[in-house]
């Protein structure tokens, strides 16, 4: 068996990080576990399932080991590929990387470029969780390996982009537009109750692309009127974000991914979008 933790980091500790857990068996792939916070993942392997209704979702400083400890005791195994929607690095870093800009020379005209790193975002966060895995002994995966099945005898964990990802998941020309912050960006001029349709109808097709992987996936959307607000939605974004990351790294197993950037920093990214630079 073979076990990816996807997770959709936040840059910072003031927002929630979307957590999901797959597992390969004798051929099929399963998510144990899918949680809109590091809290709420650690809880529910403790037996104390999320409540999908509560108004909010708190953010935290992950506690890494927990986190892993959780997710052994989901799978009975450890965890083999970690996946991470957050830049990091094996040298400090305040500024746009190697990596950052080779994602966006790839994949600007398809309106994925990336946001920029800072000082503060993810900053010390960032840091912390690398220093965590490396201490934890897992490698930090920044190039392709030419014998890929002796490299998965070792345990990784890699950068993912999620807007890459779903280029080549829903076979998309361009950057799907399922984010809750950018939607008067993606339909101006309209009202909350038709964004709120139009993010669940992109989060719609997501979730059943994702489901022809993850068998079964648990993870119910809800109705247009179970959403009370927009800001609402935005658990089951991390919670997608999460197995879109997971899906990375089943990908990076099969050996269909491939690194953007350099021997300190890379994103890792489906091989079958990746121009030819």
């Amino acid at each position: 068996m073979t076990t990816v933790l996807g997770i959709d980091a936040a840059w910072t500790a003031r927002e929630p990080s979307g957590v999901a857990l797959v597992r390969e068996n004798q051929g099929r792939w399963q998510v144990l576990g899918v949680q809109p916070s590091y809290n709420a993942f650690i809880q529910a392997a403790e037996n104390q399932p999320f409540d999908w209704k509560i108004k909010s979702v708190p953010g935290c400083v992950p506690d890494m080991g927990r986190l892993l400890g959780a997710a052994e005791t989901l799978a009975g195994e450890p965890v083999q590929v970690i996946t991470l929607d957050m830049p990091i690095s094996r040298v400090p870093f305040h500024t746009r990387r190697a990596a950052d800009n080779e994602i966006s020379k790839a994949f600007a005209n398809r309106w994925c470029g990336t946001h920029s790193p800072t000082r503060d975002r993810p900053g010390e966060l960032g840091y912390n969780i690398t220093r965590f895995l490396l201490a934890s002994g897992y490698d930090h995966a920044v190039s392709r390996r030419k014998d890929h099945k002796r490299a998965l005898k070792r345990s990784y964990f890699m950068e993912v982009y999620p807007h890459v990802a779903l280029l080549s998941l829903l076979g998309k020309r361009r950057r799907v537009p399922y984010k809750i912050s950018k939607s008067n960006k993606y339909w101006p001029g309209t009202d909350i109750s038709t964004r709120k349709n139009n993010l669940l109808d992109q989060f719609k097709e997501i979730h059943q692309a994702l489901a022809l992987v993850f068998q079964p996936l648990d993870l119910v959307l809800p109705a247009p009127e179970e959403v009370p607000s927009l800001s609402f939605l935005k658990r089951y974004e991390d919670a997608l974000d999460a197995l879109i990351c997971a899906w990375v790294g089943v990908q990076f197993l099969k050996g269909k991914t491939v690194p953007l950037g350099d021997s300190t920093a890379a994103v890792w990214c489906p091989e079958d979008v990746v121009p030819a630079i």
